[in-house]
């Protein structure tokens, strides 16, 4: 009986709670914004009470001291906005447990200040609206249409999760990200942080590759028993995590080295780029050197247009015909395709092509957000509900397996629209190169989660979301700026 109430609660509260960021996103009058907001916030209630454990005191006390927190943080988030995305940034890393996973909990309790912060604006008559641009409506429209998928979806307490823990808190950090006060200033403040953090994590990394004393994960430990090579995490769960940290702190520099002003910052820039990518190697993640990789030559192509694209070209060509003319590799290519690719993934081809066929076996709706470990399991044979072994590790697949080609076709749709408008003005203003940045940083996570989801897990996506939306020029500054 608890487990059928606890999943009625959700099948109620998510899509209220979606639905109702989804009228937050896209509306334009104050009291349909209360409105949306209204149901937002008692949606998430009532998930939040379905998943809470039975133990309502405990409870209780530790959402007095949340909201606590929360009113401290807005207070101080009034007098000094940019401190909001600075303590964002500085938690990010930091997981603790909370519903039997680890989650980003000092991180919530920053969004929680911003919310408090947001909510009273709101209600003293803050006119602002569609903060997030042209990436409103599609994300708007791609919340709602998850958080209805909870109707739906073969495991509630994880779909459940899912929405709490991501799409709700996310959404509205990168609302209150859109929000802020354009300051040169802070920006590069916000970069320094990024720098420093990415230089002492990369010194943990040093200090883990020279003792080989991993932190924490398990599974690397036990990799690194076997391997050839010695993997390190840092301060993150997963190496794959950190070097999609270090990758996002390494593109403000390259973009600052190419298209800066001062000789002596690039040069300084350079350096801390020296020093992250020696970090970044011994995390040996191929998905963060792909990411790495888009994100440079992004960069080469918006400095050097066409003789980039040559080069680029030309050295694709050079570098297959020196693979396939290698016996081995030509070998796994035409005898052993499927096995080889499976392999040099490490299981991942073998996940991928079973989502595919999930989605396939469930092309209009999907399994339902959430759903993607238990329909795999179940396709398989598997033992358990949500087996380990069933983890999604690509995002577009995730996407259509759990919320459809409707999910999947909202999901380009805001890709496509963030990145536009990042790459829409690509001059040589400070507010340009920030933009560069943001769209380079945010295409570099989209094609790490094509080998590692995560992309609308990640925080950084959605503060990057918030950033583009916020160095979109407004009407006046399009008349403003001569063209």
């Amino acid at each position: 009986r608890g487990h059928r109430s606890m999943t009625d609660l959700v099948r109620l509260g998510g899509p209220i709670a979606c639905l109702g960021l989804a009228v937050l996103l896209v509306a334009r009058s104050r009291r349909d914004r209360i409105a949306g907001f209204g149901f937002a916030v008692l949606g998430t209630v009532v998930m939040a009470a379905a998943l809470a454990p039975h133990s309502p005191w405990k409870d209780i006390a530790e959402v007095v001291v949340a909201v606590g927190i929360g009113v401290a943080l807005a207070a101080a988030f009034r007098i000094l906005p940019w401190l909001l995305p600075v303590a964002a940034l500085a938690t990010v890393p930091i997981r603790l447990g909370a519903l039997g996973h680890q989650l980003l909990v000092p991180l919530y309790l920053v969004i929680l200040g911003g919310v408090l912060l947001f909510a009273w604006q709101l209600l003293r008559g803050d006119e602002r609206s569609r903060e997030l641009r042209s990436a409103a409506w599609p994300l708007a429209l791609y919340v709602g249409w998850t958080g209805l998928s909870l109707a739906w979806t073969g495991d509630v307490r994880g779909g459940a999760i899912e929405v709490l823990a991501f799409y709700v808190p996310f959404t509205m950090l990168a609302l209150v990200v859109a929000r802020l006060p354009w300051s040169d200033l802070w920006l590069r403040v916000l970069y320094v942080e990024l720098g420093v953090m990415a230089l002492i994590f990369a010194a943990v990394g040093f200090y883990q590759y020279d003792t080989r004393n991993v932190f924490e994960n398990p599974k690397v430990i036990n990799s690194n028993a076997y391997a050839a090579y010695f993997r390190v995490n840092s301060v993150f769960w997963d190496p794959s995590i950190y070097g999609r940290f270090l990758v996002i702190a390494i593109i403000p520099s390259v973009v600052l080295i190419v298209r800066g002003r001062s000789l002596r910052l690039a040069w300084a820039a350079a350096a801390a780029v020296l020093v992250t990518w020696f970090g970044l190697l011994i995390s040996f993640s191929q998905s963060s050197f792909f990411a790495l990789l888009v994100a440079v030559v992004g960069i080469a192509i918006v400095a050097w247009r066409w003789r980039s694209v040559v080069a680029i070209a030309v050295a694709a060509v050079v570098l297959s015909g020196v693979a396939v003319a290698q016996p081995q590799i030509r070998r796994s290519i035409v005898h052993h395709t499927h096995s080889g690719l499976n392999s040099a993934t490490s299981g991942r081809a073998s996940l991928v092509a079973n989502g595919i066929r999930i989605a396939e076996a469930h092309p209009v709706f999907g399994v339902g957000v959430g759903g993607f470990k238990h329909a795999y399991a179940q396709r398989l044979h598997l033992r358990g509900k949500a087996p380990k072994v069933a983890a999604s590790h690509d995002a577009p697949v995730t996407v259509a397996a759990e919320t459809g080609l409707i999910g999947l076709a909202l999901a380009t749709w805001l890709a496509l629209a963030v990145l536009i408008s990042a790459f829409r003005r690509l001059d040589l203003t400070f507010r340009g190169r920030a933009s560069l940045a943001f769209g380079l940083a945010i295409a570099a996570i989209l094609c790490h989660s094509l080998f590692y989801n995560d992309f609308f897990e990640d925080p950084m996506t959605w503060m990057l979301f918030g950033f583009v939306a916020l160095a979109a020029p407004t009407d006046a500054n399009e008349k403003a700026v001569p063209s």
